[in-house]
């Protein structure tokens, strides 16, 4: 069997219907959409589109879509534009799970002049909506929290949170990169002010994303430069990606439900299976309320490591966290904050499966793991212990 994927939180493959629309940008109608002539204006019209695909599947207006390079970009862009656009306000709050693109930028604001408030979670992964409340004040400029938990598959309550934002008058940004596709969302119904998204989080290409920006929304531009954008975002526009992301957008909306149950129920028959056939194994996370592709299984008294490189032995593609962040032998920023015990932390692997996995794949997951956590289980000298 050739490479098993299932490490789709990371990135995603690109639709074959989307690198079909995706070609022609390349050699064929290649003009710049900046452009006054006829040609360039055929590819300023195919923007125009892509524009219009991805509000329809958020269910905003097109003139709120602005283009950027990816999700990490809509992010900074969004949580700058913020502080820039009140630098009288210099207390700013999110979670302790962020992805690191929103992580790491407010610890930089930290030691900024910015008095940061980081939200904690519960072992399971949920947000302390107490603290989260308690800590708005009349200093607080912006509230960034996440869709979705990139690691855990956890979905927060942005349409409860962003209320209570709205409420006291404090622009609320939310990274839902992991969330756009994945279940049914409505800006126009959401008391949502920014919103990232990412095209290689849903079968579009890498190095193109997008920011949404509420119609009224005080907003700065992060890069200064051309027209483009209406003047939101300098740069001649990556045009063959935008294409790419708007067409990933229309098939998302249009299979939303069927992909997602397919997902879950291939999702469920893994993690149920595992946790059968091995023993000392925890689900991380909160099993009712997370996304439909998204399980993080710790297996105690092993290295996470490990059992990465033997299931690349047989070509199966997992990730032992975050893609940013992997590579380090700490547990990661989340498994720490939910309170995972390094035991288990350790040995935590996270599965993120797309419409494109198959049962097949499953079960040859299935046959293959558990003799590989029993091989390393026996090399443990901590697993020797409790035996």
């Amino acid at each position: 069997m050739s490479e098993i994927y299932v490490d789709n939180n990371a990135t995603t493959q690109v639709s074959p219907e989307v690198l079909e629309e995706m070609l022609p940008y390349f050699n064929e109608f290649y003009g710049n959409p900046s452009s006054m002539h006829t040609f360039g204006g055929k590819v300023e019209h195919k923007i125009t589109e892509a524009r219009a695909r991805i509000a329809s599947l958020l269910g905003a207006s097109s003139e709120e879509i602005i283009f950027t390079s990816c999700g990490t970009e809509s992010d900074s862009t969004a949580i700058r534009s913020v502080i820039l656009s009140n630098p009288d306000k210099k207390h700013i709050l999110t979670s302790r799970v962020e992805h690191p693109a929103v992580k790491n930028l407010y610890e930089y604001l930290s030691k900024n002049g910015y008095r940061v408030t980081f939200v904690p979670v519960d072992r399971k992964g949920r947000l302390d909506l107490d603290y989260l409340y308690e800590n708005l004040g009349d200093d607080t400029a912006l509230v960034s929290i996440m869709w979705a938990n990139n690691e855990s598959g956890v979905i927060f309550p942005i349409e409860e949170i962003s209320k209570v934002v709205r409420e006291k008058g404090i622009v609320f940004h939310t990274d839902a990169v992991q969330a756009v596709g994945k279940f049914p969302i409505d800006l126009k119904a959401i008391d949502i002010d920014m919103f990232s998204l990412s095209g290689h989080k849903l079968h579009g290409p890498k190095g193109v994303g997008a920011l949404y920006v509420r119609r009224g929304t005080k907003y700065t531009p992060f890069i200064i430069g051309g027209h483009q954008e209406k003047g939101r975002r300098g740069g001649t526009e990556n045009v063959a990606s935008i294409i790419g992301l708007g067409k990933a957008c229309e098939l998302a909306a249009a299979h939303l439900s069927d992909n997602n149950n397919q997902v879950k129920q291939l999702r469920d028959k893994l993690e149920n299976e595992i946790l059968k056939r091995v023993s000392n194994t925890i689900i991380n996370g909160d099993r009712n309320n997370r996304l439909p592709n998204t399980t993080s299984i710790a297996f105690e008294y092993v290295e996470g490591e490990s059992i990465l490189l033997m299931m690349d032995e047989f070509g199966i593609c997992a990730s032992s966290g975050s893609a940013c962040t992997s590579g380090s032998l700490e547990p990661s920023h989340v498994l720490r904050a939910m309170g995972v015990p390094f035991t288990a932390a350790h040995g935590s692997i996270r599965f993120s499966l797309s419409k494109y996995n198959t049962e097949e794949e499953i079960d040859f997951i299935i046959e293959k793991l558990p003799p590989i956590i029993e091989r390393l289980r026996e090399l443990s000298p901590f697993w020797k212990k409790i035996k």
